[in-house]
């Protein structure tokens, strides 16, 4: 598996419904991750999560966002090729106005090479 490193200008956005299956993906999450929009739209948003990630940190992420608060940590996912990158990655969840319906925003950009040292040391102390 080779390390993708995101470029300063690179800026990921994708959008889930309750449920977790992406409903919206920027340009620059496709080419990153590798996958066309239709091979994300109504997949869950795990297709890119790697398998380094431990279950904590999602589980925080869900446990935040559903309070209605905004989460923000680091991310490691995988490519369709199974190649690898980091990101900052802020979620927050937005409830439509005319359906009430929640879903979840993801805005995620390039980490500095100390935050991704942080976050894997972080990530050994975690299940």
């Amino acid at each position: 598996m080779a390390e993708y490193v995101l470029k300063s200008d690179d800026f990921l956005v994708s959008q889930t419904d309750a449920r977790g299956k992406i409903i919206f993906a920027n340009d620059d999450f496709c080419k990153i991750a590798d996958y066309t929009i239709s091979e994300l739209i109504g997949k869950p948003h795990s297709i890119v999560r790697h398998p380094d990630m431990p279950k904590d940190a999602f589980k925080s992420l869900w446990d935040v966002v559903n309070q209605g608060k905004v989460w923000t940590g680091y991310v490691k996912n995988k490519t369709k090729s199974g190649d690898f990158y980091w990101v900052f990655a802020t979620v927050y969840p937005m409830k439509d106005p005319h359906t009430g319906e929640t879903t979840y925003m993801s805005c995620r950009r390039k980490p500095s090479k100390e935050e991704i040292e942080d976050a894997e040391s972080l990530y050994k102390t975690m299940s």
